[in-house]
């Protein structure tokens, strides 16, 4: 039966991902380079290696890593203003806490992670913060949901993923767990097959549906 709930940050719990845009934008600029939010969507979001894709494609002078240490600052005084949450993201927490382990699994530091969730007012809500730097491997590898599971004390076969994106999924197929997809308007037409479940926001995310998941 499903006991952990693991949750993705960027676009599924916190509406970041313009956030990520901009701050990126602001360095590429830098450089002549205007990326696009359609994009952005595509070739980071939905792909990932953005930074990758930015050198190579318009052949910058630094390399990804370098692209990504400049892109921390902008971003930082970005969420630093303000974050909001995705609809439905702190209800479901709130609704699934008493019964569930919850953790989120982040390819953000724990840093960005922690301002992140404290301004959503999630901090208290969360069994466990994986954030980068906890686990080897980048999503879609399953790294960092293996890692979140273990920090929940829950086996993959007992825990369910939550993403919005399809390399999330993946990450979370490839540590043997199921993944409910909710896109955003940002991953809306992408492909998730391969989820247990899709919805169309968190408003869904409920005890009744984890309970449905494993035939209840």
């Amino acid at each position: 039966m499903i006991q952990g709930v693991l949750f993705d940050l960027d676009g599924t719990l916190a509406d970041t991902e313009r956030l990520h845009w901009r701050a990126y934008g602001q360095v590429l600029e830098e450089f002549g380079v205007r990326i696009g939010l359609d994009e952005y969507r595509r070739e980071f979001i939905a792909k990932g290696g953005g930074p990758e894709y930015a050198c190579r494609t318009y052949r910058l002078p630094i390399s990804p890593d370098e692209l990504r240490a400049r892109k921390a600052a902008p971003y930082h005084a970005l969420i630093a203003a303000h974050v909001d949450p995705l609809p439905g993201a702190v209800e479901a927490l709130r609704r699934l806490r008493d019964g569930y382990r919850l953790a989120v699994a982040t390819n953000s530091s724990r840093d960005e992670a922690t301002l992140i969730l404290r301004h959503l007012g999630a901090e208290g809500l969360l069994h466990a913060l994986v954030p980068r730097e906890a686990y080897g491997k980048p999503k879609p590898a399953p790294d960092a949901y293996l890692t979140a599971a273990a920090a929940v004390g829950r086996s993959p076969a007992e825990c369910v993923v939550v993403e919005d994106t399809p390399r999330g999924l993946a990450s979370g197929l490839a540590a043997g767990m199921r993944a409910i997809a909710v896109p955003s308007d940002l991953t809306a037409d992408a492909d998730f097959t391969g989820a247990t479940r899709r919805i169309a926001s968190l408003h869904e995310l409920t005890p009744a549906l984890l309970a449905a998941l494993d035939g209840g």
